[in-house]
């Protein structure tokens, strides 16, 4: 199952084309649309206050209420942009976005609005269809969970099982400890105020998935199919599996995994390495965590360059940010982690 996100922020419409949907899934809508919703804008302090309903549009691929094996397409309308507020940017590229690189490999042509096809925005057409693969790994008894694991240094309760995370989905603002949400939410709303944003991180994991996918090799490892699927999601910057940097100041009697049996299984006692072993799955749920960068367009002076005339120069940065993208990231980290599951499986 292959996917591709079009559309830009300011255009009239983002969606997703599916090529490889297995015929015959009951396309839950309502269970689509409640992802969507905890990506949503606009809801409180924390996010940008651009407000989009967010519906899908179902185009082909659907035929009463069933995929039929051909090309999904899912639409979604924009109607909430502020386009004069980029004007301003067009010429000059705000510091760590996309707009500089994406100038030039344009050769000048991107539209810039809002970022244009680098907007977080084309993050709802992904959660749509992570939401699909969802669906299809619900066949095949797979579940794929996350939470935020830090903001700005303030970090969530330690996840000793996954299954810990199913009740997260239902927060509004999805952490294991709430009282450690309070002060996250403290910390993002103390950068809003002083125009400015901070990053964080979401741990996720995936259960169900059974012992031997994968290969140690390019292009079949397990740990290189996720990430190829997360570094597509805007504002990551690392993925560590398991046990992750933390293996810098382990001792490897801390750090493997004794083997045990249980109920006449094979598993291990610790799962350091989140679940791939020699870039093969080995039962066990597959853990990662994401780090993701503050979100670049802040309301502070900052310096860049017009690239009409070389010249550097000031810049500030108008419209609606997000301080934070990180608790809204939550259901894109497990879209993206679904949609990895699937060519894991071979769905």
């Amino acid at each position: 199952m292959k996917y591709t996100i079009f559309g830009e922020s300011h255009g009239p419409a983002i969606g997703v084309v599916l090529e490889g949907v297995p015929a015959g899934l009951e396309l839950d809508l309502e269970a689509m649309g409640k992802d969507l919703s905890r990506r949503s804008t606009g809801k409180d302090a924390l996010s940008t206050a651009r407000k989009e309903a967010d519906e899908v549009n179902v185009l082909s691929g659907v035929f009463e209420g069933r995929t039929t094996g051909a090309p999904l397409a899912l639409v979604i309308a924009n109607s909430d942009q502020h386009s004069g507020d980029y004007e301003a940017l067009r010429y000059t590229p705000r510091p760590s976005h996309g707009d500089f690189a994406g100038f030039i490999q344009s050769k000048g042509c991107l539209d810039y609005r809002g970022g244009g096809h680098f907007s977080g925005r084309l993050t709802a057409p992904l959660v749509a269809a992570g939401s699909v693969a969802k669906q299809l790994l619900a066949e095949k008894n797979v579940w794929v969970g996350a939470h935020i694991s830090a903001v700005y240094g303030i970090t969530d309760a330690a996840l000793n099982d996954p299954q810990e995370l199913r009740g997260v989905a239902d927060k509004p603002f999805p952490v294991l400890d709430d009282a450690k949400g309070e002060e996250m939410k403290k910390a993002i709303l103390e950068a809003k105020e002083g125009q400015d944003s901070v990053g964080g991180s979401i741990e996720c994991a995936v259960t169900g998935l059974p012992v031997g996918l994968g290969a140690p090799d390019f292009g079949r490892n397990v740990e290189g199919i996720f990430s190829q699927y997360l570094f597509a999601v805007p504002a990551v910057k690392a993925v560590a599996f398991g046990a992750g940097v933390a293996f810098a100041y382990m001792r490897g009697t801390e750090a493997n995994d004794p083997f045990e049996v249980v109920d006449g299984k094979v598993v291990t006692r610790t799962n350091n390495a989140g679940g791939i072993n020699g870039g093969i799955t080995n039962g066990m749920p597959v853990t990662f965590e994401v780090t993701m960068r503050p979100t670049p367009s802040i309301a502070l002076p900052q310096e860049s360059v017009d690239l009409r005339t070389g010249e550097e120069v000031e810049i500030e940065i108008k419209g609606r940010h997000d301080p934070c993208v990180v608790h809204r990231a939550v259901p894109v980290i497990e879209a993206a982690a679904a949609l990895a599951a699937c060519e894991v499986l071979g769905i």
